[in-house]
Parts: C-alpha cells; structure tokens; sequence
C-alpha cells in the first residue's frame, strides 16, 4: 500500500525555536512535515556548555563512568583508555548504524532528529554546544540522513534510526537533500558550510539513546488522526442521509446520559452536518415506519467518539514524552550522571498499538456504511452496486472489495507490537518494547484508513446524487459537490482506480474537512 501525501501546511509556523521549554506536537509536525525552520534558544546552548563540562570533568577522573570512559551495553565494565575515548564514540555510531530494508520517510526522520535536538538542548545529555548547532543546521539545510526500516527494538531508545543520523553528522553516510537523490554526507555537508563532528567523550551514546523515531512517529499520527476521524464524522454524515437513515438519535440529550467526551463531539459534528438537509427532511413524517438504523449508522458517535477519547490518551502521553530529556546516562539537575531506563519506549509503544486498535475499528465501521450502499434489500431504494445500468454496469461492486481488503489488513495491523520482546545485546537488553515497530504499522493503518474514509465518501456521493430531485444538506452536499470534481458522479461503469485515488487525496489534504466545515461550521 503506498502512503498518501501528508496534509499541507495550515498556517504552520516558519520557525520554532528549541530550548525554551516541552516542544508541542504542533512543533514537530510543522518541521518535520511542513518544513520550518529551527532556532536554538541561547540561554539554553549556556546550559548546554554547563552540563558538558561536568562531563568533562568526569572524563579526567581515573574512577569509570559509564558511556565516557567505558564500553557499551555488555561491555559497560571495560575501561577506555582516554585517547580511544573519540574512537570509542565514533565507532558505537557506525556499528549502531545498521538499519536495513527501504528509507523512512522524509518527515519521519526530520521528527526524530528534531526530537533528538531538542533533548540535547535540556543540559541533560552533556554533549558540546556545537553538537546541538549541528543538528539544528542540517535540519535548516533540508539535509535528511538515509534511515532504514528495519533496526530498532525500541530499547534503548531507537538505536539504529538515530545512529544513521548521527553518522550523518559525522560527515558519513548517505543523505538527500530535500527531495533530491541520494549522496554521501561529507559532499552535502560541506556544500551547506556545515563542519562534520568529531565525537567527544559520551555524545555518541547521547545521539543515539532516545525514543525519538517512535514519539515523532506518534506525533504526526496525531496531527494526521485529528484530521481524519472529524472526517470519518462528514463520511458518516452522509451515509446516513444518503441511506435515509434518521438524525433523532443524535440528540444533544441522549448522548448527555452516557457523558463520553468523544461520543459528544461526534454526535455534535453530526448533528451540525446533517442539519437543514431536505433528505433527512423527506422521511420525517409518520409514514416513515422504519424504528431504529444499523449499528453502523446509529452508532457511529459512540465508535468514533471512542477513538476520539483513545487520541487524546496518546496525545497525553506524547505531550509527557516531548517533555522528557531522555538519555542513559543521563545528566541530573544536581550535577550527577546516573544509569537509568527512561530510555523503554513501553509508553509510547503502548498508545501507538492502541491508536492502530482504533484506526481498525473506525475504518471497519465506515467500510459497513459502504457495503450497505451496494445492497438494494438494504440501501432503501438507490440501484443495486448504485450501478447506471443494473445488469450491465457493475457500479460501485469492487470499490467495496478495496475497502474491505484494507479493514482486513487494518485488523492484522491491530495486533499489538508492545506485547512481543526478543532479547538483545547479550542478554543485557532482556525486554524491548518494539515501540519503532508499533509506530510503522500506525503509518500503514491511517493511510488505510484514509483509502476506507474515501471509499464511503465516494459511496455516499454517489447515492445522494441518485436521491435527486431530493437535495442533500448544505455540509453534506459541498462534499458531494467536491467529489464530483475529480469524477465522483454516477453513470456508466469507467476506470474507478484514478477517481479512489483523487478522493483519498483530497480526504488526506483536509480538503473534504474544510469543505463539510465551510458550510457546517467548524467540526472538532
């Protein structure tokens, strides 16, 4: 499955400056994705030179100190001399860097080594000033590191991801330049004035040690969810208008007797969506003798609604995540250097399962809502498939087979990746938390997700343009409108492919939430 281009900017900031306390979930997305600048606040570079010469002066103690004058992992109880100690770091770096399989994503690795700065800027890692200007100047000189697929457990932090980067830094490795071809890091390097790093003692284990890769990861699954699960209520919307399905059941004070903060939001979009619609208007009337909608249409506020709440959980815990300084050893506020394991990614890794748990269900729920579309013993009067020629035309028959072989494979991306461990590093490393794992299949469930969303959308336009001369409502009808741009309408069997693909496209840019919120007003 390939991925959808991500959602351009909305009004994302230029620049964000690191240092000045917890970045937002805002500022990740608006560098990683959307291409801002960063600026390093100076009172926190001061704090940065501070905490490097505690490190420095550990490095001239004859007593061994963790990552500055001793190995690594299983090898954290053999002493480093201090004129191998530059070798030591710059080979932990290259060995570490053993990702295979494809590239990640551009703003994948731009979130991480955001990430990665920004814990370097908290004064507790101890690496030198220069070494945060580095990161932040390849970030500014859209130099992105080649990060493999494959590499990291999760534990200690994404090891692999962030060693790539950090050879990058090196001067080694290869890289792209925006959106050019690969080269190798010392050429781009020198063509953006940047000096490569010479490793002192501990920066390497401090590049390295974090769960960057999964949290930047977690937070553009949020960026991306928000968007996707107002829409998954405009989808909803206009199934069940278009399958004169009935709007009572989202009353203001049925969903006030089960107070869930998500349901609420939902059945409110809902309510303001399908309001004024002259179809919803039609079958109002005591002759309507339908008692009660499918679960797929009645319930939609409660199954969204409980994505919406797990979100916000993820987002709590993403929030507590970019205000960490993550690191082993780690710097503390009272000038010692302690061994730790704040580098587990089980918090992150949790919520990143339980968000592809959600995304499955959500996507499942909207595929039902097409289906019944296809059904004439169930789509309350609309042609069999919505086919122009019953017969002859196969209508809508397979685009419902593509929505239901990704909410099959949504549902094997559900099983959890927190659960499974494989031990590491001589056994020193006994418990992972596969938490980078968790955070790749996310990104594969919400572009399916998205390609589920715009299958009902393409569905639902096409049977409320069959419900002529009967007009949909205002929200509901400009996202009908909208999709009749890139081909949405009914008629004759044609090539379905390229019309799935442009309404993904504009459910994955926002469009079809901006155009539902223009006539609604704005939907949470």
């Amino acid at each position: 499955m390939s991925t959808i281009a991500p959602t351009p900017a909305r009004a994302a900031a230029a620049s964000v400056t690191v240092g000045t306390g917890p970045l937002a979930i805002e500022d990740v997305v608006a560098v990683a994705r959307h291409g801002a600048s960063v600026t390093l606040d100076p009172a926190a570079l001061d704090g940065v030179a501070a905490s490097r010469a505690v490190i420095e002066g550990l490095a001239a103690d004859p007593e061994p100190h963790y990552g500055i004058s001793t190995g690594f992992g299983a090898l954290a109880t053999t002493f480093i001399a201090e004129d191998r100690r530059a070798q030591l770091q710059a080979s932990l770096v290259r060995s570490h860097a053993a990702g295979s399989g494809a590239e990640v994503e551009r703003e994948v690795v731009r979130a991480l080594m955001l990430l990665r700065l920004s814990t370097l800027m908290t004064g507790r890692t101890g690496v030198r000033r220069e070494t945060a200007e580095t990161y932040a100047a390849i970030l500014n000189a859209g130099i992105t590191p080649v990060v493999r697929e494959y590499g990291s457990l999760g534990c200690s932090g994404d090891l692999a991801p962030l060693a790539h980067c950090a050879l990058v830094a090196m001067g080694e490795g290869e890289v792209r330049v925006g959106s050019g071809e690969p080269t190798d890091a010392a050429t781009a390097l020198s063509a953006a004035g940047i000096t490569p790093l010479r490793l002192g003692e501990k920066e390497g284990l401090a590049l390295i040690n974090g769960t960057d890769g999964m949290l930047g990861m977690l937070a553009l699954a949020i960026d991306d969810l928000r968007m996707l699960l107002a829409t998954a209520d405009v989808a909803a919307a206009m199934s069940i208008e278009g399958l004169l399905g009935t709007d009572a059941v989202f009353a203001e004070d049925l969903h006030a007797l089960r107070p869930q903060r998500g349901q609420a939001a939902s059945a409110s979009n809902l309510r303001r969506l399908l309001a004024g619609s002259p179809i919803v208007a039609s079958h109002k009337g005591p002759e309507c003798t339908r008692v009660q909608d499918a679960y797929s249409l009645r319930c939609a506020p409660q199954v969204h609604g409980a994505a919406r709440d797990t979100l916000a959980h993820a987002a709590s815990v993403a929030d507590a995540e970019l205000a960490s300084a993550i690191d082993n050893p780690v710097l503390t506020l009272d000038g010692r250097v302690e061994s730790n394991g704040n580098f587990h990614g089980a918090p992150v890794g949790y919520v990143l399962d339980f968000l592809a748990i959600a995304v499955a269900d959500v996507a499942s729920m909207s595929e039902r809502r097409t289906d019944r579309f296809l059904d004439r013993s169930r789509n309350q009067g609309l042609p069999p498939f919505l086919a122009h020629e019953v017969g002859v035309d196969s209508g809508l028959m397979i685009a419902q087979y593509t929505a239901a072989g990704i909410v099959s494979e949504l549902k094997r991306l559900a099983v959890p990746a927190s659960v499974d461990s494989i031990p590491s590093s001589a056994m020193q490393e006994d418990h992972v938390s596969m938490g980078w794992a968790a955070a790749r299949k996310l990104r594969r469930a919400i572009d399916g997700l998205t390609r589920v969303l715009a299958i009902e959308i393409m569905t639902a336009a096409r049977g409320l343009a069959l419900r002529a001369p009967l007009e949909p409502g205002a929200a509901t009808g400009a996202v009908v409108s909208l999709v009749a741009q890139v081909g949405g309408v009914p008629g004759p069997d044609r090539f379905l492919s390229p019309e799935i693909e442009a309404i993904a496209g504009l459910v994955a840019s926002g469009a079809v939430l901006d155009r539902a919120g223009a006539a609604s007003g704005r939907l949470d």
